[in-house]
């Protein structure tokens, strides 16, 4: 049960010490849209205000999806609630804010994590995924997108050019221990080991001194973060082509085969796949 001092509507938060476990909760699929937005938007805020508080762990209540993607028909209104944070309708400066954070941040990963919920993890301090069961993509490409939450600058500089190249133009499906191999995530662990293992971790970091952790990611940060300015540029891209006819046109026929549907997010990369078939056997009626 929620804490009185941290009521949402899409996350379960929990207090333990300097650690805050918040557990991501928006059916039927987690999908990144203007509550959970909002609800994040809230809770970095007073996570910040709240002087004790060091590290949050982001865990997610559905073991099939941390966060699928964003929601497509709420594109306007999530980027509406971001601009409560940064002042600008993007999730990709709102990701960036994240990072940059004196909050240290761990996604601890089960099920699936694409698009925005892919960004959403990079921009997290450290990763740890469910070997069994974390699923990772990019799937903008399968759109005629550009990734408009930072996964280019992210994923660029955690795997390299070329691994970043497969990811971003494939938008396929990564497995846990292939994310591994790649830098995607710091480490595949079993299941039933991961839990305890985030939870070890997070503790630890909690006890130390609030001044060095911030310190340590201020220097990390000014060498690896990306400037605002390409965060930004990527938003746009994502913005400006978002309603262009092939991308629309995509959508709709991802929406047919049951994109944003629990059996169809299971299967979406199957789906992602077959979008240029489908409309090959449409123009031949």
């Amino acid at each position: 049960m929620n804490s009185p001092a941290w009521p949402f509507e899409t996350l379960n938060v929990r207090a333990e010490g300097a650690v805050l476990v918040v557990e991501i909760g928006a059916p039927p699929m987690n999908l990144l849209g203007p509550e959970l937005v909002r609800d994040l938007v809230s809770l970095i805020q007073r996570a910040e205000a709240e002087h004790d508080v060091k590290v949050l762990v982001f865990r997610s209540a559905d073991p099939q999806y941390f966060i699928s993607h964003v929601d497509l028909h709420k594109v306007a209104e999530y980027r509406a609630e971001a601009a409560k944070l940064t002042g600008v309708p993007s999730i990709a400066l709102l990701f960036r804010y994240l990072s940059a954070s004196r909050l240290v941040t761990i996604a601890q990963i089960e099920g699936r994590v694409r698009g925005a919920g892919s960004e959403f993890v990079l921009a997290c301090d450290l990763r740890f995924a469910a070997r069994e069961t974390a699923i990772f993509a990019q799937i903008e490409a399968a759109f005629g997108l550009v990734p408009g939450g930072g996964g280019v600058e992210y994923l660029v500089r955690v795997m390299g050019r070329a691994r970043a190249l497969e990811v971003l133009l494939s938008g396929d499906d990564f497995d846990a221990g292939l994310a591994e191999r790649y830098g995607w995530i710091n480490r595949a662990l079993p299941a039933d080991e991961l839990g305890d293992f985030v939870e070890t971790l997070a503790q630890r970091i909690g006890t130390f001194p609030l001044a060095g952790l911030t310190a340590i990611k201020d220097r990390v940060n000014a060498i690896s973060l990306a400037p605002v300015e390409d965060f930004q540029l990527d938003s746009d891209l994502f913005g400006s082509h978002v309603g262009s006819a092939e991308s629309q046109r995509r959508t709709r026929t991802a929406f047919e085969r049951g994109l944003q549907t629990p059996d169809g997010e299971l299967a979406l990369g199957s789906i992602l796949a077959e979008l240029n078939d489908q409309q090959d056997k449409e123009d031949e009626r």
